[in-house]
């Protein structure tokens, strides 16, 4: 990759003959939106210890049948140029964003319509976790979706959804979507 801070994998695998299909998930948006948080949730792994992702995690999970690899990808300024190696066969781009981080709405604006531009990622559906929705400073969906302009995304479906990485409150709702609009783009 080409910078030497330390990875770290973290591989959750569990066997399971009847799954429809295996999926890649890439999950992305600025350092601090809670990536990791919302990943560990879904693993239901312990979110008591999380420190800043200086590279990337994988937790494989399941849900409506599908076998679901979660490529979770640090967020820092410096490792963002580096997003592009995990680009091919993604089936769903997961994009964060910290709902109750006003300041950097344009900043994560301008970083999600950088990837909406990649070839590698055309027409793959997006899910948006509006995260942190527990805090009282955090945005509405609406505002939120005004703000960022989503309803200029036309070439893929899209969804935004609210959550809370650290209840897990929404995270459910978006896998559902996640898992019921893979199937529009799987080839």
């Amino acid at each position: 990759i080409g910078y030497s801070q330390k990875y770290f994998i973290t591989l959750f695998s569990r066997k399971d003959d009847n799954l429809k299909q295996e999926v890649r998930l890439l999950l992305l948006g600025l350092d601090n939106a809670g990536k990791t948080t919302l990943l560990k949730q879904l693993a239901a792994e312990d979110i008591s210890h999380i420190t800043p992702t200086h590279g990337f995690n994988i937790q494989c999970v399941q849900s409506s049948g599908f076998k679901l690899n979660v490529w979770d990808i640090g967020g820092q300024r410096k490792i963002r140029p580096y997003w592009r190696n995990y680009f091919e066969n993604t089936d769903v781009l997961i994009y964060v964003i910290d709902s109750s981080d006003k300041k950097r709405l344009e900043e994560t604006s301008l970083q999600l319509f950088e990837l909406l531009d990649e070839d590698m990622l055309a027409a793959v559906p997006l899910l948006i976790f509006a995260n942190k929705q527990d805090l009282m400073t955090a945005s509405s969906v609406s505002d939120l979706a005004e703000c960022l302009r989503l309803h200029t995304i036309r070439d893929r479906m899209w969804q935004v959804q609210a959550c809370s990485a650290l209840t897990a409150e929404g995270l459910q709702d978006g896998m559902t979507w996640v898992c019921k609009n893979i199937t529009t783009h799987k080839k």
